[in-house]
């Protein structure tokens, strides 16, 4: 039987995840990271890893790869924040 409540989280999951992804490669390519704000992806870091934890803790499986992911893309962000200054 197909979990369709699991199906609708990965794949939300997915695209939000996803989402970040041109940001990612736009700043990379431009070494420029002077338009992103440090205050919003710092929030934005600490809720997706506190949503992480809150998938591991109630053991759910879309939350975790979708944020585990997401925290990826979002600390890569922070990374090239710090140093393309």
């Amino acid at each position: 039987m197909i979990d369709w409540q699991e199906i609708i989280g990965i794949v939300a999951g997915c695209c939000t995840t996803i989402a970040f992804l041109p940001q990612v490669i736009k700043t990379w390519r431009s070494k420029s990271a002077r338009d992103l704000s440090l205050t919003m992806f710092l929030v934005f870091f600490t809720g997706v890893l506190l949503w992480l934890i809150y998938g591991i803790l109630i053991a759910d499986l879309p939350v975790i790869l979708a944020n585990g992911a997401t925290l990826v893309l979002a600390g890569i962000l922070l990374f090239f924040k710090v140093i393309y200054k």
